[in-house]
């Protein structure tokens, strides 16, 4: 069989409610690396908060950050990096806009320096996985670089009306998503920017059909992923917009969603309920 590349959104998806990866998936998965089929992460968040479970799945291909706007490979220096970044003064225009707005919370990402607008300690610690220099203050004063992402905190009434400002002023030069975990959050990156297009950069460079692409996810952030591959599944605990244009839909994140689409996708004979019932 030709190989396959399975692109995995981590929030939601990949990962239960605790952001654990279950043993079944994992089993599957590494008995589908050991086939020859490759694993990807495709996600929101930066590598070193992905990281854990690229090592813990022992991959060895490129991983999609920041929905796609860094592109990169752990373990390979000769590959070729895709970073796009938003201007810096559409940046700060963009923030006036949203302060005006009066949304919760601002937070910027360039590389491994996060800057939050506001203080909020549950922001800290979400942002604290891999350890990176996180700054407190007025973004205005403090973003002097180009940022990766800007990520918009608001209450949940408010999230539609940014979104809707957002394309009114700025959709010629910005990507907008939604994404709900750890915290409901609405992401800009530069125009053009997902993770559709990162998968593509990475299958051309391992070589892979797109026919023979399966792609998971559940959120607002998974939309062109879910479109762009052949076999586009969504978790039952996804969107209903995403449940829509998926293929299929599988059981949700915390029932192995995964591992029990991809068991009998490829013919793995793993029984779930065998499988469950022996590790208890």
């Amino acid at each position: 069989m030709e190989p396959y590349l399975i692109c995995l959104d981590l929030d939601g998806t990949l990962l239960n409610d605790e952001k654990e990866i279950t043993p079944y998936t994992k089993q599957v998965l590494t008995k589908l690396q050991n086939q020859g089929h490759k694993l990807m992460i495709a996600t929101g968040r930066p590598y070193r908060a992905s990281q854990i479970y690229y090592h813990e799945l022992n991959m060895d291909t490129p991983v999609v950050n920041f929905n796609g706007a860094f592109v990169h490979h752990p373990k390979d220096d000769q590959f070729e990096i895709k970073h796009d970044v938003l201007d810096l003064d559409l940046s700060k225009n963009i923030i006036k806009s949203l302060n005006d707005y009066g949304v919760s919370n601002i937070i910027a990402e360039v590389k491994d320096y996060v800057f939050i607008n506001n203080y909020d300690q549950r922001l800290f610690d979400g942002f604290s996985m891999g350890n990176p220099k996180v700054e407190t203050g007025d973004l205005l004063t403090s973003l002097t670089e180009s940022p990766t992402s800007i990520l918009v905190e608001a209450e949940e009434f408010m999230i539609p009306r940014v979104k809707q400002m957002l394309t009114r002023f700025y959709a010629e030069n910005i990507e907008h998503r939604r994404w709900g975990s750890p915290f409901p959050v609405i992401e800009i990156v530069k125009q053009g920017i997902s993770k559709a297009r990162g998968i593509d950069y990475v299958k051309t460079h391992l070589d892979i059909d797109r026919n023979h692409i399966i792609a998971f996810g559940d959120e607002d952030n998974d939309l062109e992923m879910i479109k762009y591959a052949k076999y586009g599944i969504a978790m039952d605990n996804g969107l209903d917009e995403l449940k829509h244009v998926a293929n299929q839909v599988t059981y949700s994140n915390n029932d192995d969603g995964i591992g029990r689409y991809l068991n009998d996708y490829f013919q793995l004979n793993m029984p779930y309920e065998e499988t469950i019932k022996s590790q208890i």
